[in-house]
C-alpha cells in the first residue's frame, strides 16, 4: 500500500535539488554562504562529487527521482528540499519558511508539482510558518511537528486543519531554544525514525514529556553520542524500514543502526551536508512510500 504518511516505509518517489542546481557557480557561493549561516564556504566541484555519489545510492532502492530545477528567485538552502514542503495522502502542503531568506522556496517547488502532477492540498500563510524539518510522522495517523523558531502556533494550528479531514492527529512538540533563532534546529535534528518501532535521537535536547511519549509508542532509540550531533549523526534517512542513509564520519551511530538490525549506507557529506547544516533527511522531499 502506497502513503505519504510515512517517514520509515519503502520510498517509491522523491524529488531532490542536485548541488549544481542551488549552488550554481563560486560567484553565488561567494555572496550567500556567510548569510545563509554555512559553516564555511562550500567547495562547489567537491560538492557535485558528493551529491552525485548521494544521488546514486538513492537511485540505487529503485526509486523514482524527481528534480527541482534551478531557480534564479531561491538561494543554496534550496538544496535542502525537505524543508518547503510537506507529503500527505492528500497532496502536498506548501510550507511558509521561518527563514526569511528561504521564503521564495515553497512556490518554486510548487511549479515543480504541478509540472510533474503532483497535487497541491494547501499552503501554510502568514503569519504561520512551517519549516518540514520539523515535523516527523510516527505513524500513519500521527504527525509530530515541533515548535521552534521556524515553525510558530499559527502555523501548526494551519497544518491541522488541513490534516483533521485525513484524520491524522498533530502532535505538537516544544522545543527548546538551543542556539537561538539564527540557528538552523529543527525535530528532526533530534529524531529520525527509522522504523515502525526504533528512531535515532539525540536525547539531550528532546523535551522529556516528547520522549516519554516516543516510548510509550514502543519506540526504542538508537542514541547519538555528543560527539556525532553537528557531524549530523541523528539525521538519518529511513530509504525503508532499517534501511538507513547517513553522513559518513559518525561511526558510533552506525554502529547502534546495526546492532539494532539496520541495514546503513553511507555517503561523504562534508560540503552538501555538514556545512550546511542539512543531512540527507534534509537533502530529499519523499513523496511516495510502500508499506
Amino acid at each position: 500500500m502506497k502513503t505519504c504518511h510515512s517517514d520509515f516505509a519503502r520510498i517509491k518517489s522523491v524529488f531532490i535539488k542536485r548541488s549544481a542546481d542551488a549552488f550554481i557557480n563560486d560567484q553565488l557561493i561567494d555572496r550567500e554562504w556567510k548569510a545563509l549561516n554555512f559553516l564555511s564556504r562550500p567547495d562547489l566541484a567537491a560538492a557535485s562529487g558528493e551529491y552525485q555519489a548521494f544521488e546514486s545510492l538513492i537511485k540505487s532502492t529503485g526509486a523514482t527521482i524527481h528534480h527541482f530545477p534551478q531557480d534564479p528567485g531561491v538561494s543554496m538552502d534550496s538544496i535542502y528540499c525537505r524543508d518547503a514542503s510537506i507529503a500527505t495522502d492528500g497532496g502536498m502542503i506548501l510550507c511558509n519558511m521561518g527563514k526569511a531568506a528561504r521564503l521564495p522556496e515553497p512556490e518554486a517547488q510548487r511549479k515543480a508539482f504541478e509540472k510533474s502532477g503532483v497535487k497541491i492540498l494547501g499552503a501554510i500563510k502568514a503569519p504561520g510558518t512551517v519549516e518540514g524539518g520539523d515535523v516527523a510522522w510516527l505513524d500513519q495517523k500521527t504527525l509530530a511537528v515541533g515548535h521552534t523558531y521556524r515553525t510558530n502556533e499559527s502555523g501548526i494550528s494551519q497544518l491541522s486543519a488541513m490534516l483533521k479531514p485525513l484524520g491524522v492527529t498533530v502532535l505538537t512538540v516544544p522545543m527548546p531554544h538551543y542556539k537561538g533563532p539564527s540557528d538552523v534546529f529543527h525535530l528532526m535534528s533530534v529524531l529520525s525514525p527509522v522504523d515502525a518501532d526504533l528512531a535515532v535521537v539525540y536525547s539531550p535536547l528532546i523535551p522529556i514529556p516528547f520522549r516519554n511519549e516516543l516510548l510509550k509508542r514502543g519506540f526504542q532509540f538508537v542514541e547519538v553520542p555528543d560527539a556525532e550531533f553537528d557531524s549530523m549523526g541523528c539525521n538519518v534517512l529511513a530509504l525503508g524500514p532499517r534501511e538507513v542513509l547517513m553522513v559518513k564520519g559518525n561511526p558510533r551511530t552506525k554502529e547502534g543502526l546495526e546492532k539494532a538490525g539496520c541495514k546503513v549506507m553511507e555517503y561523504a557529506g562534508a560540503e552538501i551536508s555538514v556545512k550546511g547544516g542539512g543531512g540527507p533527511t534534509c537533502l530529499t522531499r519523499p513523496i511516495d512510500r510502500e508499506l
